[in-house]
């Protein structure tokens, strides 16, 4: 999860590196550090905190050189303070890491036994020590970093700098993705780039090649060279990227905005569009996909697979595509799906969601899928991702960029991309009956407009949120496919105010969580009118009649229904199964954005979090 930086070039390169890691700290913030050689000598500088911290440091003690390593860092192995913070380094070398070296309790057992001392709990260390002991041996960096990487067990990727190499970077990439870059066309040669994620190097280049697994590289100002996991010189693609976020770089910029993530709830009308716009076609009132690598109507099961957020966007769309295209669907969560043994049948197909197309337990499930000779295809927001680059095929979701931990605009946008999946589907598999999909799209097309409808209702939810911040819990229940959103409801709050939020399907309240409900309890009940609204009702008046504390969101016929029910009403518009996840989630995320507003939490960056879980 960590973000990782290295640069070559013929000026200073602190600037640079520090650009880079601010567009990298969504990877992780507990600290920040860069290394750097400086007249022969290896110096780092490294502060605990966010980036800000760093360039505080940085002001009293600038750091020189033209070579250097930048790291921003989220905790896994050892506590949040200066001795585990990156670089990790000695006299002779530093080396800043991203991932986890899953064996390096056995590896600091064996080095504390040759009387290696060590100065932090960071795992990171036990790759400084292995590589020191190799160079002692007066092994050749090249293969000191080999012999290295074959003692690491895990999923990971680092950059080693060497004192005595100043002319070099060593980058070793064994499962977290690693991208390489050289200088823009124009600007002349003589710069290179590594980072974690090519969006960090987009104002340097758009010159890139991203490593595979396995891959050993060295890097200098005018040469790449890159080696297989054996040693072997392997010739690898680079590509130019003309990514959105290049050019005037507006992700970066809040806008009128005073967090991110307010400015990204605000973008879901535009970005919904887009989504809707590359998979249907008005033309024709037509779902279109691109050609699969296998037949869509004769799919004998989807297994979709995510994590958080998009793992509750997987689980809207089962209630859609069981509903509409009459396909069988199971939901994994990344971290479960591989250790649950799944059954993979003839003709089924693994469906990967993910925003930043690097989730690790994600990127693992896809990789055990394809070893088992499943079809998959991946749904992602970053096209250059590895998830996208591994999948059979990749549908971007074209939300943008997104800044904000908590993500916002990219469930929505999976959301609207897997709508125009089920119809598709449907269409293909031959269960729509003649008017169907015209009838069904028009309804898709009517989401921008419904969702400017809901933003346009902040005030109230500003009052709803001032209402809550004193809770001591807040459950959220729903039906069908409001249950997911529930749930999504439930982590918004959880991400960014740090109250106590719990989501349930409305029926299980009386199975056990109706015990917790007291007057300092407040239960959010989505509950648009429909089949279900009645059910859901009669579990709003358990609550009411337990002294409980009712915030209905419902649309107008449902409030006519419910009128005096709840102690707080949100009218929504009214809609349909495919349309109202969509409208529901945006009061969910004002909801939560407004009470981490009065609880005075970091909305764009909360603790603990990290907006690319790159470890398992």
């Amino acid at each position: 999860m960590c973000g990782i930086v290295g640069i070559l070039a013929h000026r200073p390169v602190a600037p640079l590196l520090l650009e880079c890691l601010q567009r990298l700290e969504y990877r992780g913030y507990d600290s920040a550090g860069l290394a750097s050689v400086v007249n022969g000598d290896l110096q780092c500088r490294r502060a605990v905190g966010k980036l800000a911290r760093l360039r505080e440091t940085l002001a009293a003690n600038p750091l020189g050189g033209d070579i250097g390593l930048g790291h921003t860092r989220w905790a896994t192995h050892g506590a949040v303070n200066l001795a585990n913070a990156h670089p990790h380094a000695n006299e002779h070398l530093a080396v800043v890491h991203n991932g986890i070296v899953e064996n390096y309790l056995e590896l600091r057992a064996e080095l504390e036994q040759t009387g290696a001392h060590f100065a932090s709990d960071s795992d990171t260390e036990v790759i400084v020590k292995l590589m020191q002991a190799r160079l002692d041996e007066a092994d050749e960096p090249l293969n000191a970093l080999l012999s290295v990487c074959d003692r690491l067990r895990g999923t990971l990727s680092f950059a080693l700098l060497l004192r005595d190499h100043p002319d070099s970077i060593f980058l070793a990439h064994q499962g977290a993705a690693m991208t390489i870059g050289q200088a823009k066309a124009g600007q002349g040669r003589g710069e290179t780039y590594a980072a974690s994620d090519s969006f960090a190097l987009l104002p340097l280049t758009d010159h890139f090649c991203h490593l595979q697994e396995g891959d050993r590289a060295i890097l200098r100002r005018d040469q790449v060279e890159i080696f297989d996991r054996a040693g072997t010189p392997a010739t690898r693609q680079w590509k130019r990227l003309r990514l959105p976020e290049a050019g005037a770089d507006t992700a970066l910029n809040k806008g009128n905005h005073r967090h991110f993530m307010a400015k990204e709830i605000f973008q879901q009308p535009e970005a919904v569009a887009a989504s809707l716009h590359e998979y249907l076609d008005p033309a024709v009132s037509r779902a279109r996909f691109p050609q699969l690598p296998f037949d869509p109507a004769r799919i004998t099961k989807l297994d979709i697979v995510a994590c958080g957020t998009a793992y509750f966007a997987g689980m809207v769309a089962r209630y859609w595509l069981e509903e509409i295209a009459r396909m069988p669907v199971e939901v994994d969560i990344s971290s479960e799906f591989r250790y649950r043994h799944p059954i993979l049948q003839p003709g089924g197909v693994a469906l990967f969601i993910s925003q930043s197309g690097e989730t690790a337990d994600t990127l693992a499930a896809l990789r055990h899928c394809k070893q088992n000779g499943q079809a998959n295809v991946a749904l992602v927001n970053a096209t250059e991702s590895s998830i996208a680059r591994e999948a059979d095929v990749a549908l971007p979701i074209f939300a943008g960029r997104e800044i904000s931990v908590a993500s916002t605009k990219a469930f929505t946008c999976q959301l609207a991309s897997l709508a125009a999946l089920t119809v598709f589907l449907a269409r293909v598999r031959g269960v729509l009956k003649d008017g169907d999909e015209e009838r069904l799209l028009a309804q898709l097309w009517q989401l921008p407009d419904q969702l400017r409808h809901c933003l346009a209702l902040e005030d109230d939810i500003r009052r709803l949120a001032h209402s809550l911040v004193d809770a001591r819990q807040v459950l959220y229940i729903g039906r069908g496919v409001n249950y997911p959103l529930a749930l999504e409801g439930a982590l918004k709050l959880k991400e960014i105010s740090y109250l106590d939020g719990e989501g349930y399907a409305a029926g299980e309240l009386k199975h056990g969580p109706i015990a917790l409900v007291d007057g300092q309890v407040a239960v959010v009940a989505l509950a648009p009118s429909g089949p279900l609204f009645d059910k859901t009702i009669a579990n709003i008046q358990e609550v009411a009649a337990r002294g409980g504390r009712v915030i209905l969101l419902t649309d107008r016929a449902g409030a006519h229904k419910a009128e005096g029910l709840a102690s707080m009403l949100l009218q929504l518009p009214e809609a349909t199964s495919l349309q109202a996840p969509l409208l529901y989630a945006i009061p969910l995320q004002l909801l939560a954005y407004h009470c981490a507003l009065e609880r005075g939490t970091d909305i764009d960056q909360p603790r603990n979090l990290a907006k690319s879980v790159t470890v398992e």
